[in-house]
């Protein structure tokens, strides 16, 4: 409690604490949300500003009380800002008790001391005419209790004042000033008790003063591992002054927050963000969390909504679960019954129960059996050719008879000639084998079935694909060509899966090739709208893309621009695997470097800053041309994002690169919480003309400031520009290493903002080395690799880099001694320009170029 500025609640009642002299205490706070300011050219406001407590059925409104005085006092309010101290606002208070000058004021005494104001309202003054009335309202807090004029000096000072005033000024929030006069001796309310300010009272036209709400999610669930993308529409946002918290309402305590920039809140009524990972991995069940809307500012909270982690599904493809499956053995076909016998004993001739041919089913009854002629497959022609009728058999499939009569229901004496002519046709096939090992002799009499499908969908040659038996997998492709007016080899599963989706999932090269040369149309798509280079990139199979791209033939070019459901192209999907190759080559084979995504219009240079990726940044910018100012549907260019994401690296990157700092997106200046809802009433022109957001708009950054803030024609470097030769970079890699752990070059990273690259250079036979290049070829500081270097306390590595700097001035110096320019020297004139290989290392021929 604040002396003289509270008082104590028991139920209903208020009294004063106990303390010496008169003074003023607010009963009831004015309601800080949900009462909107009014303009002039909207008349009176519709109800007064309710009290904090006040309730449907129950009005209060706000209330002040003189303690420890009796008798006729006058209590006088006026606006006031939020910042500490308050000083007079622009807005002014209307109402029955309100004069001119935007004051309220009221007597109480000589017996009830408490003061109500039950219709307060509060008009909103535009930002154009903020001057004027400041001014005016200045002069009369001067004037107050004076008879003389104001000197020249006194009005300078008010409107230096009021300038100040209308740039800090936040039109949006206004308090309340309550201050009780007191009679003097001559009866004169002209003693001021101390004043007391109420709580901030936020306009609900501004979108930092509306409540919280979220109106739609479209998703409630993602990945144990987080990185789901969610769209959420909410009600109106600030972007800089909002986050989507992930909760745990236990003892845990655990929280987390959605990933975005400022760039994916749109229009300041949807944010689209990703989700955080959970805080534990390994769950064997999903787990339900609350997530909801946040303020920085502040903390205010939305309701909360329900979003559920499911474990990691490992094999989305089911190939393992179809692996692990129990598979029959050879023993099983005998005595136990087949798929396609009966239960009896033995291998029972046709009708005896038992045996292959125990008992048809009408299925296979329908099955058209396929001329023999001569054989598909193989050079042997031995055993008994069939002529005649009897060598294809009797059509079952309601063709015509012999006579003329379709057989519907064959009679039981064609039935039996039917299965002989089979049996004639598998004993010779039998033989064939036994003379030619050749599996092939079987399987071109059972040709008829390869189209069978079990119950997961999958045909013979998914499964022989699955369990990757080469071998049958050859077989059985040689058989299913030779069946005419089939396409056995395209059938998909229930996951929409072909063979060859399944032959690229299970990263088998040389099965697709096969594939591709007995015509399996590689068009098709699963059940996500994933070609075979969206599943090839999905995994970062550079071995497989390039098997792809060598056979895909005339389908190239179109699959290398077609999008899966989610939008994104190979190019895209190459990004986000992080693979350099992979992106090379389709590059090579004709892709598009700055194609467009079709969710959002980023191009791969986007995503890759999105990801923080500076190696693949650098890479799309410096090898393979991406074009550093193309724009999202929403007009962000990638210098935007990096902005956005506060990264300095970056966007020192995209600068050196030639972005445009000052290109505009198509998002109008969000109203400043000083601006938030004065421009209502402007004219629409002014509003449309309203510029858009800059890169530097969006970031806070203070080091990003600092280097997007620079002229954009000239060099984009806060610092010294950063050149290590092959000798420092050794002694810098020693120092790193000199645990034999590798860690230190991880601090390093962290230190330096380029967190994003230590997975990618982990594996590499010099992670430090990498790290220090790509540093370097981003445009990075001497002074902030000193800066990292020393406040990891390696001292050493402080004194190598001042030790070569120091050479490189003295170089320097006689470089411009012996000049015959004099004022230019060759180190300004020569800035190298490299390209990192996939690991991160610099080709041997790659030479510094003039920059």
């Amino acid at each position: 409690m604040l002396f003289g500025y509270s008082i104590f609640l028991t139920g209903t009642y208020a009294f004063c604490p106990p303390v010496e002299g008169p003074y003023l205490v607010i009963i009831e706070q004015p309601k800080q949300r949900g009462f909107r300011f009014r303009y002039g050219c909207e008349g009176p406001s519709h109800g007064g500003l309710p009290g904090a407590s006040s309730e449907k059925g129950r009005k209060t409104y706000p209330t002040v009380k003189i303690c420890n005085y009796t008798g006729m006092a006058r209590i006088e309010v006026d606006l006031v800002t939020h910042s500490d101290p308050p000083r007079v606002h622009a807005h002014s208070l209307v109402g029955k008790q309100c004069n001119e000058a935007g004051n309220c004021v009221t007597i109480v005494g000589p017996k009830d001391m408490t003061a109500q104001f039950s219709n307060l309202g509060v008009l909103h003054v535009t930002k154009k005419n903020m001057m004027e009335i400041m001014k005016q309202k200045l002069k009369q807090q001067k004037m107050r209790n004076r008879s003389h004029l104001l000197t020249e000096v006194e009005l300078r000072e008010i409107e230096l004042e009021a300038k100040e005033l209308k740039k800090v000024m936040d039109l949006s929030i206004v308090r309340l000033r309550f201050t009780a006069y007191l009679r003097d001796s001559s009866g004169n309310f002209t003693l001021a008790l101390q004043p007391v300010i109420s709580d901030p009272i936020h306009d609900s036209k501004s979108p930092g003063a509306s409540n919280l709400k979220i109106s739609r999610m479209d998703k409630t669930a993602g990945s144990v591992r987080g990185g789901d993308e969610v769209y959420l529409l909410c009600d109106k946002v600030q972007k800089d002054d909002i986050e989507v918290r992930f909760y745990e309402d236990d003892e845990n305590g655990w929280q987390a927050f959605g990933d975005f920039s400022p760039t994916d809140v749109h229009k300041q009524y949807a944010i689209v963000f990703r989700t955080p990972p959970y805080h534990k991995p390994k769950i064997d069940r999903p787990v339900t969390v609350f997530l909801q809307l946040k303020r920085k500012r502040g903390g205010d909270v939305s309701d909360s909504k329900q979003f559920t982690y499911y474990p990691v599904v490992e094999d989305k493809e089911e190939v393992e679960r179809k692996r692990k499956k129990v598979l029959p053995q050879f023993p099983q076909h005998f005595g136990g019954g087949s798929h396609m016998g009966g239960a009896g004993g033995g291998a029972g001739g046709f009708g005896s129960g038992g045996g292959e041919w125990g008992c048809l089913s009408p299925s296979l009854l329908r099955c058209s059996i396929y001329s023999p002629g001569p054989h598909p497959v193989g050079s042997y022609q031995g055993g008994v050719q069939m002529k005649g009728p009897e060598a294809e058999g009797p059509r079952m499939d309601g063709a015509a008879a012999p006579g003329g009569d379709t057989l519907l229901c064959p009679p039981a004496q064609l039935c039996q000639l039917w299965m002989l002519a089979l049996a004639h046709r598998n004993a010779h096939a039998l033989l064939d084998y036994s003379v030619t090992a050749d599996p092939r002799m079987l399987l071109a009499v059972q040709r008829h079935l390869a189209a069978s499908q079990d119950e997961n969908g999958d045909t013979p040659l998914h499964l022989a694909i699955i369990h990757e038996q080469t071998a049958v997998i050859k077989q059985l492709i040689d058989i299913i060509v030779s069946i005419p007016s089939q396409q056995i080899i395209n059938i998909s599963n229930n996951l929409q899966q072909t063979p060859l989706h399944l032959a690229v999932i299970t990263k088998q090269p040389q099965v697709v090739q096969l594939l591709l040369q007995a015509r399996a149309d590689p068009t098709l798509l699963d059940r996500y709208g994933n070609s075979l280079l969206h599943l090839a990139l999905q995994a970062g199979d550079e071995e497989m893309l390039r098997t792809l791209l060598a056979h895909l033939g005339s389908a190239a070019p179109y699959l290398l621009r077609l999008p899966n459901f989610h939008g994104l192209l190979p190019v895209h999907l190459a990004v986000k695997a992080k693979s350099l190759a992979c992106l090379d080559l389709l590059v090579r084979t004709g892709a598009d470097v700055n194609a467009v995504e079709r969710q959002s219009g980023r191009t791969p240079l986007h995503l890759a800053v999105e990801m923080e990726n500076l190696n693949m940044a650098t890479h799309l910018v410096k090898k393979l041309g991406a074009d550093v100012n193309s724009r999202t549907f929403a007009g962000n260019t990638p210098l935007h994002l990096a902005a956005g994401l506060g990264s300095p690296t970056l966007t020192k990157l995209l600068l050196k690169a030639g972005a445009d700092v000052l290109c505009e997106n198509d998002e109008p200046m969000s109203l400043s919480s000083s601006e938030a809802s004065s421009d209502t009433d402007t004219d629409p022109e002014e509003q449309e003309q309203r510029r858009c957001h800059t890169s530097l708009d969006l970031t806070r950054s203070q080091k990003v400031c600092g280097t997007v803030a620079q002229t954009p024609r000239e060099h984009f470097c806060t610092g010294k520009v950063l050149s290590l030769d092959s000798e420092v970079l050794q002694g810098l890699e020693q120092l790193l290493n000199q645990d034999c752990s590798g860690s230190d070059w991880i601090e390093l990273a962290k230190r330096l903002g380029l967190c994003s690259l230590v997975e990618t250079y982990k594996d590499t036979p010099s992670p430090s080395v990498s790290l220090l290049r790509s540093y370097e070829l981003a445009g990075g500081s001497l002074g902030g690799l000193l800066e990292a270097l020393d406040s990891m306390g390696l001292h050493n590595a402080v004194r190598m880099l001042h030790k070569t700097e120091a050479l490189d001035k003295l170089q320097s110096t006689e470089l411009k001694e012996d000049s015959a320019y004099g004022s230019e020297s060759v180190e300004e004139e020569q800035v190298p320009t490299l390209a990192l290989k996939p690991g991160g290392e610099l080709p041997p021929s790659q030479q510094p170029q003039v920059h």
